[in-house]
Protein backbone atom coordinates (compact mmCIF):
# COMPACT_ATOMS: atom_id res chain seq x y z
CA UNK A 1 0.00 0.00 0.00
CA UNK A 2 1.45 3.68 -1.27
CA UNK A 3 1.41 6.59 1.12
CA UNK A 4 -1.33 8.29 2.22
CA UNK A 5 -1.76 11.44 0.84
CA UNK A 6 -2.94 14.72 2.49
CA UNK A 7 -3.76 18.06 1.80
CA UNK A 8 -2.89 21.06 4.37
CA UNK A 9 -4.91 23.91 3.79
CA UNK A 10 -4.47 27.50 5.06
CA UNK A 11 -7.22 29.51 6.44
CA UNK A 12 -8.23 33.08 7.90
CA UNK A 13 -10.45 33.17 10.76
CA UNK A 14 -13.32 33.67 8.77
CA UNK A 15 -13.17 31.08 6.15
CA UNK A 16 -12.07 28.55 8.94
CA UNK A 17 -15.96 29.27 10.07
CA UNK A 18 -17.68 28.84 6.32
CA UNK A 19 -15.75 25.61 6.13
CA UNK A 20 -17.34 24.64 9.67
CA UNK A 21 -20.73 25.63 9.12
CA UNK A 22 -20.92 24.31 5.55
CA UNK A 23 -19.69 20.82 6.75
CA UNK A 24 -22.19 21.21 9.86
CA UNK A 25 -25.40 22.14 6.81
CA UNK A 26 -24.25 19.04 5.25
CA UNK A 27 -24.36 16.88 8.01
CA UNK A 28 -28.41 18.50 9.34
CA UNK A 29 -29.34 17.51 5.74
CA UNK A 30 -27.59 14.04 6.60
CA UNK A 31 -29.70 13.53 9.17
CA UNK A 32 -32.48 14.61 7.65
CA UNK A 33 -32.53 12.50 4.80
CA UNK A 34 -31.73 9.57 7.45
CA UNK A 35 -28.06 8.85 5.70
CA UNK A 36 -24.61 7.98 7.43
CA UNK A 37 -22.76 11.28 8.68
CA UNK A 38 -20.19 9.14 9.70
CA UNK A 39 -17.54 11.03 7.12
CA UNK A 40 -18.83 13.88 7.73
CA UNK A 41 -18.50 14.02 11.34
CA UNK A 42 -14.94 13.11 10.74
CA UNK A 43 -14.20 16.20 8.80
CA UNK A 44 -16.18 18.96 10.50
CA UNK A 45 -13.83 17.06 13.96
CA UNK A 46 -10.71 17.50 12.27
CA UNK A 47 -12.07 21.39 11.02
CA UNK A 48 -13.54 22.32 14.61
CA UNK A 49 -9.84 20.77 15.96
CA UNK A 50 -7.42 21.86 13.00
CA UNK A 51 -3.93 23.83 15.04
CA UNK A 52 -3.66 27.20 14.82
CA UNK A 53 -0.56 28.92 13.29
CA UNK A 54 0.95 32.48 13.63
CA UNK A 55 2.09 34.21 10.79
CA UNK A 56 4.00 37.06 11.26
CA UNK A 57 2.62 40.38 9.22
CA UNK A 58 5.53 42.81 8.27
CA UNK A 59 3.99 46.38 8.81
CA UNK A 60 5.26 47.47 5.03
CA UNK A 61 3.96 51.41 5.98
CA UNK A 62 6.88 52.66 6.92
Amino acid sequence: MGKEEKRVLTLDKYEHGVVVNALNEMRNDLLEEQRSTDIVDEVLLKAIDAPTKKVKCRNEAR
